[in-house]
This record gives C-alpha cells, structure tokens and sequence, in this order.
C-alpha cells in the first residue's frame, strides 16, 4: 500500500462521487436526447471536459444490490444481496473502509441503501414469490405532478450544501478526500416545478412506439413484469408525454445540483487535483415498454449514465465500448493508488474486486480487456433469473426456464423486436460468453433456493398468527400506494400457484 504520511497525501488526488438515482443514462444534452439539449449544462460540461462512457451499465436495476455491488466491486450474487432486502450485512467492506484505511478523508452524504433489511415485507414477499408467477400488481405509482418553484428536492438540496461545507472543510487540511454524494433525483414519485419544465423542449419528447396491452407482449417474463408493476393496461400518449416531461424536469433539477458542486470544486481551487465522476444506480423506464419504474434489462432501466472529469482525463473524449458499475471499484483504487491487493490478503474482504479499471480509457486510447458489460436480476417483478450481456450492437437477455431474447440496439433503439429467431449464431456467441464467466443456472438456483427458504418459514408464522391471507392481499394489491377499491382479497387461486410452487421446490 502507497505511503498515506502527510507528504505522500499532499501528492494524492482528490475524489468526488456524485450517484444520481434511477437515472437513464441516455438522458443528457450531451448524450444527444432533444429534449434535454439545454436543460443539462453542468453535465454536458463535465462530458466535454472528461470523458462520456456512452454505453454503461448498471449491474442489478434495482437500488440495494446495485449499490452493494458498486461499493464492495463484486458482482451482487457474491454477497447473496438478491433483492431490495438483501444487502450487505454488517461489516461487510466497502471502498470507503479502503479509503479510510489509507490515508483519506471520507464522507458518504445522502442515502447509501446498500444494506440488509432496509426495505419494506412487499419487496421480501413479493420477491419470495416470484417464481409462483402470480398475476396482480404489487406496486401502484402516483399521478405526475407540477408544483411551484422551490417546493421540491428541498432534501437534496440540503445533501447538497451539506456536501459543499464538507469540501470546504477537507480542503483545509493536509490530506485527500473522498466525497460520495448521493441523491434522491430522479426516482419516481415524478415531481418537477414550474422553472424545470420550462427547460425542457417539450415538442422534442418522443413517444415510444412500445405503448400497448400486456395482452399484446408475447414474452411470458415481459408480460409477468408488466402485470406486477400495475402496467399491464395502455398508457395514453398523454400521460406518457407528461410522465416524460416531468422525468426530464428532474434531470434538470438535479443538473443543478451538479452544477453547485461543481462551482464549489472550482472556488476552492481544487479543479486540477480532483476527479469528478457522475454516475446512477440504475434507469428508470418512464413509459418506455409501456412501464415505470426499473426492474428490467430495457435500455431505460439498465442503461445508466458515467462521467468523469480529473488529473490527466483526456477532455472530450467518448467511450462506447460497454462498462459497468462493478468496474467503479478498482478505478477508483488506480485513481488514488492504492493496492487493493494489500486488502484482499484480510479475510474479512473479498480476494479481488470483479471489476476493470477504467484508468486506461480515461487517460488514453487503450483497449479495455472485456469488451461487454453484464447485469443481473433475480428480484420482484420478474418470475426469474435474469441475465444481461452487452456486446457491440448487441443486447442479448437469458431468463432462466425461458426464451432469450436479443436486440439490435443500432437498428432498434425502442427494444420494440426481439430477433433471436434470426440471429440463432449471435444469441450462441453471446451466450458463450455470457456462461464463460457466469454460472447463470447455478447462480439462479442459489437464488430461488433462497426464495423458497425464506418464503416457507414467514408463511408458517402468518398461518399461525391468522396473518396470511391480509399480508398476502396487500402485498398483490399495490401495497403502500393502494386504495380501498384496489384492495383485492388473496384469492384461492394465488393460493393454488404459491402451493404448485412450493410443491415444486420440495420436490427438487
């Protein structure tokens, strides 16, 4: 490990972190979308004066996993973190400890929701029994709305300023800093004001071709996750565009509060020996696939943007070669050079990180060693193992138990055909390498395994207690947005699919 004495820290770089949420990373002026040509300046800057990876990933779209994954620089199957409650566990290391242990300043602002048990019994049920392939909604989304200006991202804003004192604070000593600064923009529930939503060129929203009836979707994955995210009916053109406008709005929103970060950086002379990087847990589909929210491999949800700007960055530049948030770790190792190697000999961390660095790309023209990207799934809204595998034009997505699919992202930006019937020797390339590095079947049976063992015990004890069937209903009805005329019963025939699935699982 680097000497982290004061004359050593003086040498080191500094490091900012900003990790939007649910973000599509495709959403930018400077990614090119018409919409947001002028609503996003701050961003479009830090791509001209770094570098634009145009094709990252996220590597489970959902909040607690990914974020797990990108703290510990293991996949998320690694730590068992399989749903929105299963993160780390207590002492589980994270990049931060590594900081900390050589020499840094560190903060973490805002929320980290990387940890276990943080989410609510519909996200452990309704993950739990997923594979039971129940039809009904088990989430519910509010109406867009447009309120005044400045009555709302009031918490963000206060990360903001607290993130602002903080770097005033750390550049006053003698040693580097590193700064995570995340925020609650853009997550749903869609909420703008008046002064956002004039930024956006409303007459440049486009309207996915992709609106229709779950009736209409022929993949049987595709149609369980458009039914249990309460989508399964048409969404108006109307409402799409406004739902749009509205996420745009919060783009710009949170633009600002790069900017402000930015602004700090550049006051308190530290531009030329700090790295900022910008990035998001995962996408959001706002109304691509006629959908919201994320829980899929579409391009809105798993799509996510990154960003970096910093000491020797070549300014300008665009990566499209794939990357993904496991690849976050060890850049930032390389950008403070520190030997992760020293830490992989404690047993407490894990023997190497699962990412690669990004160091090469960002300060010059070398090759990346893989030239894919992966992601996985294995949480609620979607009945099964998911397996993502990024490659060139190439999208090629592996349920287990079921079909692939595969989209040219070239010729078909919307994911609107799926054309592994007429690409039988891509969807066999892709796959080969997609299983070379990655049990798929292993990794979804230890999932679904742990579905089934956590499932039949809670099951158990709200049978006993008389809790069951009420849990049950609320957690199929939409759960913490539902009203009294969408509370549904739990109906004997839910329960006939939980006991067949259950039958099933005891007899493997």
């Amino acid at each position: 490990m680097n000497d982290a004495s004061p004359k050593a820290a003086l040498s080191r770089p500094n490091i900012v972190i900003i990790n939007a949420e649910s973000m599509d990373g495709r959403k930018m002026g400077c990614m090119g979308h018409a919409p947001l040509r002028n609503a996003t300046p701050h961003l479009d800057s830090l791509a001209a004066e770094g570098v634009l990876f145009t094709n990252a990933y996220s590597n489970f779209p959902v909040c607690n996993p990914s974020r797990a994954s990108m703290w510990t620089g293991k996949y998320p199957n690694h730590y068992d973190c399989w749903n929105n409650h299963e993160g780390l566990r207590d002492g589980t290391p994270v990049f931060r400890d590594v900081f900390d242990q050589s020499g840094y300043q560190t903060a973490a602002i805002g929320p980290l929701d990387y940890a276990y048990g943080m989410h609510s019994i519909r996200d452990r049920v309704g993950s739990w029994t997923r594979a039971a392939c129940i039809h009904r909604p088990t989430s519910r989304t509010p109406l867009p709305q447009i309120v005044e200006n400045g009555k709302c991202d009031q918490r963000d804003w206060q990360r903001t300023e607290q993130a602002v004192e903080w770097l005033k604070e750390a550049s006053g000593t003698d040693k580097p800093f590193m700064l995570y600064l995340t925020t609650g923009l853009v997550h749903p529930a869609f909420v703008a004001d008046h002064e956002h939503m004039a930024r956006i060129d409303a007459d440049k929203i486009e309207i996915p071709p992709t609106l229709g009836s779950a009736d209409n979707v022929q993949h049987p994955v595709e149609k369980y996750i458009r039914i249990t995210k309460n989508c399964d009916k048409p969404l108006s053109e109307a409402m799409v565009r406004e739902i749009r406008h509205v996420y745009f709005a919060m783009i710009a929103a949170l633009d600002d509060m790069v900017g402000r970060v930015l602004q700090a950086i550049d006051e308190l002379g530290l531009r030329e020996t700090t790295y900022i990087i910008f990035t998001s847990d995962h996408g959001e589909m706002a109304g691509e696939q006629n959908q919201i929210l994320k829980r899929t491999m579409a391009e809105p949800s798993s799509h996510i943007p990154f960003i970096v700007r910093g000491p020797a960055v070549e300014q300008g530049k665009t990566v499209d070669t794939p990357i993904a948030l496991i690849d976050l770790y060890p850049t930032l190792m390389d950008m403070a050079g520190i030997d992760y190697a020293t830490f992989a000999q404690r047993p407490e961390y894990a023997d190497s990180l699962d990412g690669e660095s990004l160091l090469p790309q960002l300060a010059g023209n070398t090759l990346r060693m893989r030239d894919w990207a992966f992601c996985e799934y294995h949480g609620d809204r979607c009945c099964t193992g998911a397996f993502m595998l990024r490659r060139d034009n190439w999208k090629y997505i592996k349920y287990v138990g079921y079909a692939p699919q595969l989209f040219d992202l070239d010729n078909d930006p919307w994911e609107a055909q799926n054309v592994a019937p007429d690409h039988p020797d891509v969807v066999d390339e892709l796959d080969a390498i997609l299983e070379a590095n990655f049990d798929c079947a292993a990794i979804d049976a230890r999932a679904k395994a742990y579905d089934y063992s956590s499932f039949v015990p809670w099951r158990t004890e709200q049978l006993a207690a008389g809790t069951y069937d009420d849990t049950m209903a609320h957690v199929y009805s939409g759960f913490d947005r539902q009203c009294i005329e969408n509370l549904v019963p739990w109906r004997e025939e839910d329960e006939e699919r939980i006991t067949a699935w259950l039958g099933e699982k005891s007899d493997t």
